[in-house]
């Protein structure tokens, strides 16, 4: 501590490695300078050491992250701008939640080298949840990871050859008229309504290999309605925009799963496309499986987004709109 007054704090940090300190600080301290916007302090380096100097919990969360990406860093974890921001917004739902138990919890490292981990508290728990039971629920708004993260468990899970195959589907909600008129047979009709799962699948694999495990059958991308009458063994499955089936194509999804196999559902309970006299497999689906202590069910808000950081403040946004207009 340099220096305190009752509504203002300042406190010192020093570090053994000045040079990786420098890297946390970011080029020409970009990160100090990021921290400086989250919080209402002020961030000084000199040497190995800081200074944090503003409202007493603004610094005591600040320093709390600085020193935990620190010793993160030492366990050579490669610091980038977007997970300052991530760090923060992490101790500002537990200021006690150890970051490492995050950060350094790897998923997958992609075709791209690009190390694939949580990025909030909800992302670990779904992560977990995963890993330990044979069929998720992740429900939640767009940008949260639902189905990226579950392709990246999807994929590390064959590359160890702890399943089989992968198994991609989505329900082609406008499976009636209008893709009748679309041009083609069956399999380009519906392959607009499945392109977001070959996106998520490349981002992961190259598109060379990719191709290699779809030819080969280890990877298969397919409608919801190709499911139906199969038993699903040695498989993770995905199962997108689950938000979109009906109560009969859920159950009938959910009946498909086999032996050593795990099944994942994702959807976003608030962009239903489905008919008005439709209601969403999804939300019944979580509340006949809620009892059900095998199946987990994660829920995602705002908080867990993790595209630009305006994705966040478009679905806040809209959600007080929403509530504005029941209550009106």
């Amino acid at each position: 501590m340099i220096k305190a007054t009752p509504n203002n704090q300042a406190e010192k940090l020093s570090f053994a490695d000045q040079n990786l300190l420098r890297h946390l600080c970011g080029e020409h301290d970009k990160h100090l300078r990021l921290l400086e916007k989250l919080e209402p302090v002020k961030v000084k380096p000199w040497g190995n050491h800081l200074s944090i100097s503003g409202e007493e919990a603004a610094v005591l969360k600040i320093s709390l992250i600085i020193r935990q990406l620190y010793t993160i860093m030492e366990k050579g974890w490669p610091i980038q701008s977007a997970d300052i921001g991530y760090a923060h917004r992490i101790l500002s739902e537990d200021i006690h939640y150890d970051l490492s138990r995050i950060f350094l919890d790897t998923v997958f490292i992609s075709s791209k080298k690009r190390i694939i981990t949580p990025k909030s508290i909800t992302q670990r728990h779904y992560i977990d949840a995963m890993r330990n039971a044979d069929m998720v629920l992740a429900i939640g708004p767009a940008g949260t990871g639902k189905t990226y993260l579950a392709m990246a468990m999807a994929v590390s899970y064959l590359l160890e050859k702890k399943v089989q195959r992968i198994i991609l589907t989505r329900p082609a909600v406008e499976a009636g008229e209008r893709l009748g008129f679309l041009p083609g047979d069956l399999a380009e009709k519906v392959n607009p309504y499945l392109r977001p799962l070959y996106d998520a699948l490349y981002d992961m694999v190259d598109m060379e290999k990719a191709g290699a495990l779809i030819n080969k059958g280890l990877i298969e991308v397919a409608p919801l309605a190709f499911m139906r009458g199969r038993t699903l063994n040695d498989s993770f499955i995905i199962l997108d925009e689950a938000q979109n089936t009906t109560s009969e194509q859920m159950k009938m999804f959910l009946t498909r799963l086999g032996f050593n196999s795990k099944a994942v559902v994702t959807g976003d309970i608030t962009q239903i496309d489905l008919p008005a006299d439709k209601s969403s497999g999804l939300i019944e689906a979580e509340k006949i499986l809620k009892k059900i202590d095998a199946i987990r069910i994660v829920h995602f808000s705002q908080l867990d987004v993790v595209r630009h950081p305006l994705v966040a403040d478009v679905i806040a946004a809209y959600a007080a709109w929403d509530a504005g207009e029941k209550n009106g």
